[in-house]
């Protein structure tokens, strides 16, 4: 067995005191002004003379806000969340050059709100289990759901409001996890809207719909939003009524899939799924389709692949990603033969050997037939597009071609 020293983060719900509340609040507009204020600079300067401004630059101009009477207010909360604030502007910026995101954004007020501190800026006694921020008195209240490993070590934490009123403090620490005992066990993974996972052992996972049975609710609650003046206090509790619902229907999704994900990374040595274009599968389509991609959507296949990737890093398993435009449930599992599917027929019956399957449970055995192939003959005999951490993401062009002559492991 060896040890994993990850960074992790572990969320926890606390409950201010009126004073600490006051104080967050401010230091969220405060972080989300400078934010805003440094986007706008290092935007203008761009776009009207063509100058790079960088984010030291931006960071010396800070003290100077500070002493104009019209920012003033800057003093009043931890100069460590308004430097944070700054740096993750840096990270927008850096996401976005290297192609892994949009062009920032301005931060709005109705959005989640949230501010950083550093080690400078708070104090962990992991005797008592208490956190006590820069400019408070008392330590926050926080609901221990769940232990921090002794001798974590904590590297910084963001608090945040979510737009149901809820506060959660976010710790991020350096663990040391043991890795999982290998195995030989190797599955696919065909993701879908009817199951959320069916695996090529035949272990399926459904879709608990986290939204249908509160879609009702939500519609009469954004109805009756609707209707309130805006601007008064009705509307604002209205706004919270919302909010609260789609958080229910967050939380729920959060936690199907931490346990589906979970439980696939502890029971299996290689995962193999993949690389869908969400993107494309919920685009356009029409009303028609509008409930179709409000399933996808809600199936969040994104966050699933996401999950399972951190997961088989810190356990010491692998993932491996097949291109997304592998045939997989047009092939049969059984003899490679090739034959088109309507979206509506969930049997596969191949016109070659006579095979009858699921339509799901046929395109996961193609799936990890793919992967253990890749793995066995090397990413030598196919294009590879990526390779980062354990996450091997591998091109499947044209099977016929590609595979002729291989046994089907």
């Amino acid at each position: 067995m060896t040890i994993n020293t990850v960074k992790r983060a572990y969320k926890y719900r606390f409950y201010p005191t009126d004073e600490q509340a006051q104080l967050l609040a401010r230091t969220f507009g405060c972080a989300r002004l400078v934010y805003n204020k440094a986007l706008d600079i290092r935007s203008k300067a761009w776009t009207n003379e063509q100058k790079n401004v960088s984010s030291n630059d931006v960071s010396k101009l800070l003290p100077e806000w500070k002493k104009t009477e019209e920012l003033a207010f800057l003093n009043e909360v931890s100069s460590v969340a308004l430097q944070q604030s700054l740096n993750h502007l840096q990270t927008a910026f850096t996401n976005f050059f290297g192609k892994r995101a949009k062009y920032p954004t301005f931060k709005k007020r109705a959005n989640r709100q949230s501010a950083s501190f550093t080690v400078a800026a708070f104090s962990w006694d992991e005797s008592k289990r208490e956190i006590k921020l820069a400019k408070t008195k008392e330590p926050l209240d926080i609901v221990w759901s769940r232990n921090i490993p002794i001798g974590a070590r904590i590297s910084s934490l963001t608090v945040s409001r979510d737009p149901a009123m809820r506060w959660y403090v976010s710790m991020l620490a350096e663990v040391d996890i043991p890795t999982l005992s290998k195995n030989d066990k190797s599955v696919g993974i065909d993701l879908g809207v009817l199951r959320l996972a069916t695996l090529s052992d035949g272990t399926e996972f459904v879709n608990p719909r986290s939204a249908n049975h509160l879609r009702t609710k939500l519609v009469k609650a954004q109805r009756a939003h609707a209707r309130k003046a805006k601007g008064s206090k009705n509307r604002e509790k209205s706004r919270i009524r919302v909010a609260r619902i789609h958080a229910a229907i967050a939380d729920r999704r959060h936690d199907n899939l931490h346990k589906v994900t979970t439980q696939i990374v502890r029971e299996n040595q290689t995962i193999i799924l993949e690389d869908l274009n969400v993107r494309g599968m919920t685009s356009n389509g029409g009303s028609y389709k509008r409930g179709l991609n409000r399933a996808i959507s809600d199936a969040s296949f994104a966050e699933f692949r996401t999950m399972l990737e951190y997961k088989a890093k810190w356990y010491g398993r692998e993932v491996v990603v097949i291109d997304r435009f592998y045939p997989s449930s047009q092939l049969c599992s059984s003899c490679g033969n090739r034959k088109k599917l309507m979206l509506s027929q969930r049997q596969y019956e191949c016109d070659s050997c006579g095979l009858k399957l699921d339509r799901d449970l046929n395109a996961a055995k193609n799936i990890v037939a793919v992967g253990l192939t890749v793995l066995a003959y090397g990413d030598g005999m196919k294009p590879s597009r990526a390779k980062r951490d354990n996450v091997s993401v591998v091109e499947v062009g044209n099977p016929v071609e590609q595979f002729a002559g291989i046994p089907r492991l």
